[in-house]
């Protein structure tokens, strides 16, 4: 401790603490402040004056207590052990801190992000004399049944493997030996550090070409996210930004999922912790938890930590994606985290922005999105990963014009606003169909192996919508004048329109068959509600009257398709054949009147 450079506190302002006697300390060096030891960061230098953020309460501490700088950036550790964690937003892991002190842990609390003691099978996939470099897979573990953790060779390390055995070995022991062409040993361990503000080096970006199926309608159909895209989720309280979140996580096409809970209420958290180790896995029937991470962050914790959770979920989410797989990461809320920013920079004395955030408030935000893409792995073998965030935000009253919401849609790609008026009459998700966006829709073709069957798709998506919005704009004339005043095909573009609402977009996450539907289905539903459409039309060219149209027995089986499971699909396509039987039924009936 004597070797390190030591300071002393002369100032605390909440949870920034500046400290004196700090010369050549760095930007972002991890701290200990005090005699308990509470981890903190630096934010700003002035001189041999620096200004830290601590991660934890700061009631007690006073001017002259010691200040030691450890010499390096904030760092998560990675490696066997991540999946099924749960940490708090320094990757400190709540179980294990739990079952040191209890409910209640103490500040300065230093328990290691990955247990030091259990000993992990390690399956070289290399032999002793291969040429590897940086990202180089050298090695597997069955992390869990749905889990396959690949060792790779570490940033700046390249050589020949001089040793590699198989075995159970902890994070912290040699699992091969790599020799430098200069004749330097690297011991490679299966642990490795990384600094959690610095994105981890990749290779070259790919496009966002492929779909990331969700199994919810109105985001697959109309408002698709990629694999490798960016999306946001503002939306007021009770709109179900959460449900939402919960959705994706269970249902989203990605090998692991990383739920950021930043800021959250309490009692939301606490949902979230103790439901995801009991949700099923769809594909598998496994613990949903066995391919997730967690970390949680509530809103009575220190705001310094808020800040730094969201980059500790984005690098173990980037750590998973260099091993080759596609990564969800869901940022529950975006606007907490920004709020912490502003509350560190009024402490800092900063020059406040606009609405008292920091002018850096843009920056941080677009660099936290930048570092989504789907890439093409460093090292062999050759693979590609995927890092998909999809961000909550929480502006105030549900206003869209918020900087946190604004300064998000300047970068990300997707836009699912979530609409009060929606939510109150019980139609979720509440996601607002005129007013979100996805810039990523012009690959939804892609997701079907039949490439007709992806064409149809676009086009009966860009129909839809053509209804949805006609609908919005003779909404007003109906409550001026009425549906009779209508010619007969708007109030068929009327009934279709509803019947798109609250046949198709309107999806139940507590059903069992509704929860979720496949690309394949939603195809056949939406062929189906378009199909009524075309033979409505036809049918009143023919002399029928809408209300008879209106009033077919077919609508009843149109209402209940998402109910039919996946594998009676076929029972879709027959409602197809039903509409044309009845319609039928009407031309006879308008002839021969």
């Amino acid at each position: 401790m004597s070797e390190k450079r030591v300071g002393r506190v002369v100032k605390v302002a909440g949870p920034v603490v500046v400290a004196e006697g700090m010369a050549g300390a760095r930007m972002y060096d991890v701290v200990r402040v005090g005699e308990i030891n509470l981890i903190g960061e630096i934010v700003e230098l002035a001189g041999d004056t620096a200004s830290i953020q601590v991660y934890e309460e700061t009631t007690g501490i006073g001017p002259g207590e010691p200040v030691l700088d450890t010499e390096a950036p904030l760092s998560v550790e990675l490696g066997p052990g991540l999946i099924e964690s749960i940490y708090d937003g320094i990757q400190r892991p709540l179980d294990a801190l739990v079952a040191k002190e209890g409910e209640f842990m103490s500040r300065g609390s230093d328990v290691p992000g990955l247990n030091r003691e259990k000993k992990w099978h390690f399956k070289p996939t290399v032999s002793e004399g291969a040429k590897v470099s940086t990202g180089d897979i050298i090695g597997e573990v069955d992390e869990t049944s749905l889990m396959v953790h690949k060792i790779m060779i570490p940033p700046k390390v390249s050589g020949t493997i001089k040793s590699i055995a198989e075995g159970d070995y902890t994070v912290t022991e040699t699992v091969a030996v790599c020799v430098a062409d200069d004749g330097t040993e690297h011991a490679v361990q299966m642990m490795q550090r990384w600094p959690v503000r610095e994105p981890r080096v990749s290779g070259r970006r790919l496009a966002p070409e492929k779909i990331l199926v969700s199994g919810q309608r109105v985001i697959d159909t109309f408002f698709p996210i990629s694999k490798g895209g960016t999306a946001c989720v503002p939306g007021p309280f009770g709109t179900g930004k959460t449900v939402v979140q919960h959705q994706l996580a269970k249902w989203v096409d990605a090998d692991v999922v990383v739920y950021v809970g930043c800021g959250e209420r309490g009692n939301e958290m606490t949902d979230v912790l103790t439901e995801f180790p009991e949700l099923k896995d769809p594909r598998s029937g496994e613990p949903l938890m066995r391919r997730s991470v967690l970390i949680a962050n509530t809103s009575n914790m220190p705001v310094a930590a808020r800040e730094a959770s969201v980059y500790t979920g984005m690098t173990l989410a980037e750590y998973f994606r260099d091993m080759g797989y596609t990564v969800a990461l869901m940022a529950d809320s975006t606007s907490r985290w920004a709020e912490a920013m502003r509350e560190i920079s009024t402490r800092l004395e900063e020059m406040p922005a606009e609405e008292g955030y920091p002018a850096y408030l843009s920056a941080r935000i677009a660099a936290f999105y930048e570092r989504a893409g789907r890439v093409q792995c460093l090292g062999s073998p050759e693979r590609e990963g995927g890092l998909s965030v999809i961000g909550a935000v929480s502006p105030p009253g549900g206003d869209l014009s918020d900087s946190v919401v604004q300064a998000t849609l300047s970068v990300v790609k997707v836009f699912w606003s979530l609409r009060g008026e929606l939510a109150y009459q019980r139609h979720f998700p509440a996601i607002d169909w005129l007013t979100s966006y996805s810039f990523y829709k012009q690959y939804l073709k892609g997701c079907f192996e039949d490439k007709e069957q992806g064409l149809g798709m676009e086009k009966m998506t860009a129909e839809a919508m053509a209804l949805l919005e006609q609908e919005s704009e003779l909404i007003e004339i109906v409550r001026l004048v009425g549906s009779d005043a209508l010619s007969p095909r708007d109030q068929l573009a009327l009934e279709t329109s509803r019947s798109i609402r609250e046949d198709y977009l309107h999806q139940n996450a507590f059903h069992k068959v509704d929860t979720y539907t496949s690309m394949e289905k939603q195809f056949e539903m939406l062929k189906t509600v378009l199909h009524f459409h075309h033979q409505g039309l036809e049918a009143i060219e023919a002399g029928a009257e809408t209300a008879d149209i209106f009033k077919l027995p077919v609508r009843e089986e149109i209402a209940r398709a998402k109910y039919i499971p996946q594998e009676e699909m076929d029972k879709i396509c027959k409602i197809r054949e039903t509409i044309e039987e009845q319609m039928k039924a009407l031309h006879g009936t308008a002839a021969s009147k």
